[in-house]
């Protein structure tokens, strides 16, 4: 692009967002929580590059949130977790495997949670983003 007399590029980066993602898991710190499946909710952000897909308009060069989505749904669907955070950790890590992907927003919310009072939901929010490794 040139503007002004100079010459430049910009950079594309944009937000995948993923709204009230709903799955069926076995997560929880009571011992009735750990013998039936629960609703959980999750909303994801996912940070990445659009360069490619912006330029092309193609499926090819965009990430793919049907993979993604498919690959939250396992983990809260397959794996065991006492506390929400240890499975929001592990959304992301999922997420994450993506190298395309660089930081993600996890939201997890367990529905009608185990409480005294009347309560639509608990949650946490994570933000995990890729870095660099440094080599000694």
């Amino acid at each position: 692009v040139r503007r002004g007399g100079r010459e430049w590029q910009a950079a594309v980066s944009g937000t995948i967002e993923i709204v009230g993602l709903r799955v069926m898991g076995v997560h929880g710190a009571l011992p009735h929580e750990r013998g039936a499946p629960q609703p959980f909710e999750l909303d994801l952000s996912i940070e990445t590059g659009f360069e490619a897909a912006a330029a092309s308009d193609t499926l090819e060069d965009a990430l793919d949130y049907g993979p993604v989505v498919a690959a939250v749904a396992r983990v809260v669907a397959e794996e065991r977790f006492t506390l929400l955070e240890a499975l929001a950790e592990a959304v992301a890590s999922a997420v994450l495997a993506d190298e395309r992907v660089r930081a993600v927003r996890v939201g997890v919310r367990k529905l009608r949670p185990p409480l005294p009072v009347d309560v639509a939901s608990v949650g946490v929010r994570i933000e995990r983003r890729r870095e660099p490794v440094r080599r000694a």
